[in-house]
């Protein structure tokens, strides 16, 4: 499988955008797009990387958009939800209960009762939220598995900012400090029988998250042993290794396989492909980012001396962590004219993309040389796919762009609307 959409698949999908019924050219300045046969096998890739058993979700937060979830939802995966938002999009999906995970690390009382009221999975963010938990369960009956986040504490990867199993992290229960209230957690509450991690997005290499796992898996061997020291005949159920797998965003650099991923997984925490413990998963931008692009039409176009500047309609509104922190946050940029035809060569002069947001600092790339660019062209921002309209900045009352996808039969459907 290819880790990025080629120039070729996306002159393929461009044409045939641009003449669909759908796409306005004169209001559509923006647009995300997907080719969801590409996405699907994405989401194959993981099932055939870990046991038949384990239970997949894809994390609602790097693409929550009701319209492509529901799309998916023949392929058997769940989902994760981070917010009662994002519940409300699972269920306006049309996922059951039964295949969603609730995680937040702010779950309300009423939300609570909620997931709890509908059998929800959940994973309590802290030993306050058991406690919060055990009270509902008091007087409101529940089938819904319990899990605790544990932070395996492995330290922080290259990108801090989505790292979130350091010696400190606002996630989770800090295993090294707090792991004799853990394990009497899992003693004092029958109902608590699933485990759960997760150590970050993107700057987390695979040899990172497989240390995490290991330490955790090791906490439930602990508490296993004073289940039995205790004669309490019951095991945990559930471990849940969340997300994280990181993606390439340059087309020259190959980034860890998912069968890769999972070969080190079974190698150093064999459990977890074992039949005693259902094993779940919460990838978000290894499912969607490689499947999606942007396209951003050139306004203008200004010309200096010694650098050209490309005024397009998506800057910080769409890539705000792009904007922000260039140098961790880069995509491959490439020219389309105004039929869909990806351009070639080289301008004598960089260019600057510029969005526009007013404030010196919306620009999406800086000094890259490109083909030579003509108002109406398009601007093609690849690896689109996760945390762009999820992350949208408002700044300038800018209104989200429509998506579209591109079916196996090679239809153009809309996937969200343009907001109005």
């Amino acid at each position: 499988m290819q880790h990025h959409l080629t120039n070729h698949r996306i002159s393929e999908i461009l044409p045939k955008l641009f003449n669909s019924q759908v796409f306005d050219r004169r209001r559509d300045t923006s647009a995300l797009v997907y080719d969801l046969p590409y996405l699907r096998e994405r989401l194959q890739s993981i099932r055939r990387a870990f046991p038949d058993s384990a239970f997949h979700t894809m994390a609602i937060k790097a693409s929550p958009n009701s319209t492509l979830l529901a799309h998916l939802r023949d392929t058997d995966f769940g989902l994760e939800a981070a917010s009662a938002g994002e519940l409300e999009i699972a269920r306006q999906s049309g996922y059951p209960s039964s295949k969603i995970v609730f995680d937040s690390p702010v779950k309300t009382h009423e939300e609570l009762e909620k997931a709890l009221t509908r059998n929800i999975h959940i994973n309590a963010d802290s030993l306050q939220e058991l406690e919060r938990i055990a009270a509902i369960k008091s007087t409101q009956a529940s089938q819904s598995n319990i899990g605790l986040r544990i932070n395996p504490q492995v330290g922080i990867g290259t990108i801090a900012l989505t790292s979130v199993a350091g010696n400190y992290s606002k996630f989770g229960v800090p295993l090294e400090e707090k792991q004799d209230e853990i394990i009497q957690a899992f003693l004092a509450y029958p109902w608590l029988n699933s485990i759960h991690l997760h150590i970050g997005s993107q700057g987390c290499q695979p040899e990172m998250l497989v240390t995490g796992v290991r330490k955790v898996l090791d906490l439930a061997g602990d508490i296993h042993k004073a289940f039995a020291k205790h004669a309490i005949k019951r095991q945990l159920s559930y471990f849940d290794i969340g997300g994280g797998l990181p993606i390439s965003y340059h087309h020259a650099t190959s980034p860890p396989t998912m069968a890769g991923y999972a070969a080190k997984l079974n190698e150093e925490c064999p459990e977890l492909f074992g039949p005693d413990c259902q094993l779940i998963t919460e990838f978000g931008r290894y499912i969607f980012t490689n499947a999606g692009f942007a396209i951003s039409r050139v306004e203008y176009v200004k010309r200096h001396r010694n650098v050209n500047t490309a005024m397009i309609h998506a800057g910080a509104n769409m890539f705000i962590r792009e904007t922000y922190h260039p140098q961790q946050w880069k995509h491959e940029i490439s020219v389309a004219t105004p039929s869909g035809r990806i351009k070639t060569g080289r301008a004598e002069n960089p260019w600057v993309i510029a969005g526009p947001l007013c404030f010196a600092g919306d620009i999406l790339a800086r000094n890259i040389h490109l083909p030579p660019i003509e108002e109406g062209d398009y601007i093609i921002v690849h690896d689109s796919g996760a945390y762009t309209l999820s992350m949208w900045s408002e700044y300038n009352s800018r209104q989200k762009p429509q998506t579209f996808g591109i079916t196996p039969k090679n239809q153009i459907v809309k996937l969200k609307e343009r907001e109005r």
